[in-house]
């Protein structure tokens, strides 16, 4: 493929991948990645570096990624897109470091130039994914009129993403307000009919959701979905309208259940009560702290919100799991008394 193809730049993506928070063990190949031709060569890197420290929230590879987005471009280069998708990809591991790159992104849509306001919207997708946090909602609703039409398929697509399976209501009734007011154009009619889509995704019953078990846990599998979709945006044009629609299948790799389903060890559904409500950080407290606040009380299955967790609200059943999301085995508790 010819540097100008927009598959080329899944070439460095694809050898990222490899290293998927990998860390140290990537240093040898970018190494070999700075003898590649001059076009491509920094994009390769970024993307290398990206990928490798991924989930980890290392501040100095933030402050690397950071400094390259600073750099004004010579004609020609495109490397700051991987930069500023590698900005979230180091930092959504943790709750502090995603809200300082969300301000870290707002200053780079401000001071930042054109191709690095093309990437910030998706950068924020990235960060905020499933999570549709207010500040964030705006700052996507105010790009998707952007004059730049690349700006504008981005935001609108993170918009989808942001609120992926939660049938939030106002991005719906952002999405139907752009697809009135986009109507002539047919790339950004079609974001806007993703985005819708992945708005209401599995009529809300699915997400797309890259950490699993109480946002401890990252799943390489989703991430690479996730990001492999995310670098095929700033091409809207000639992947989704174009040839290579097939692109956005990607995101099905990251796509799961929101709903917590109870089984017995037969695997047969089983209904129980269980509280919902926001988690909270209990890491390090002594005795037997709360773990959920300001929770309500359901029967299985049930939906999990954003930030939400569960427990059992009897003791008849012992969860073979310790954490309750997806499919948990409940087994009978032999010390419960029969007559309560």
């Amino acid at each position: 493929a010819s540097i100008k193809s927009p598959l080329t730049k899944f070439l460095p993506l694809g050898l990222g991948l490899l290293y998927l928070g990998k860390q140290e063990s990537v240093e040898a190949t970018a190494e070999v990645s700075k003898t590649f031709n001059e076009k491509i060569r920094k994009y390769c890197d970024l993307t290398l570096l990206s990928c490798a420290y991924a989930g980890t929230g290392n501040v100095l590879k933030v402050q690397n990624l950071l400094w390259n987005c600073a750099q004004h471009l010579e004609k020609g280069e495109n490397y700051q897109g991987p930069a500023v998708l590698g900005i979230a990809m180091v930092s959504m591991a943790e709750e502090l470091g995603l809200d300082m790159a969300i301000r870290t992104l707002e200053h780079l849509l401000q001071y930042g130039e054109q191709n690095i306001r093309r990437s910030v919207p998706l950068a924020l997708a990235l960060l905020c994914i499933l999570n549709p946090k207010i500040n964030v909602m705006d700052t996507l609703s105010r790009l998707s009129h952007d004059t730049d039409s690349e700006v504008a398929s981005a935001a609108i697509i993170s918009l989808g993403m942001i609120g992926a399976g939660t049938n939030n209501a106002r991005i719906a009734g952002m999405l139907r307000n752009l697809s009135s007011y986009y109507y002539k154009d047919a790339t950004l009619l079609f974001c806007v009919r993703i985005a819708q889509g992945l708005v209401h995704l599995g009529k809300g019953l699915l997400t797309l959701n890259p950490y699993h078990s109480d946002r401890f846990l990252l799943s390489p599998v989703a991430l690479a979905g996730l990001v492999t979709f995310l670098h095929a945006c700033p091409e809207m044009k000639a992947m989704v309208p174009g040839r290579y629609h097939i692109v956005l299948y990607f995101l099905v790799l990251a796509m799961q259940p929101r709903m917590l389903m109870t089984v017995d060890e037969n695997l047969k559904p089983l209904s129980v009560p269980v509280r919902v409500g926001q988690a909270v950080d209990v890491v390090g407290q002594a005795g037997r702290p709360k773990t959920i606040t300001g929770f309500q009380t359901h029967s299985t299955p049930v939906l999990l919100a954003a930030g939400d967790r569960a427990e059992l609200a009897m003791e008849k059943y012992i969860p073979l799991s310790p954490i309750l999301e997806g499919f948990v085995i409940l087994k009978e508790n032999p010390d419960y008394p029969e007559d309560s």
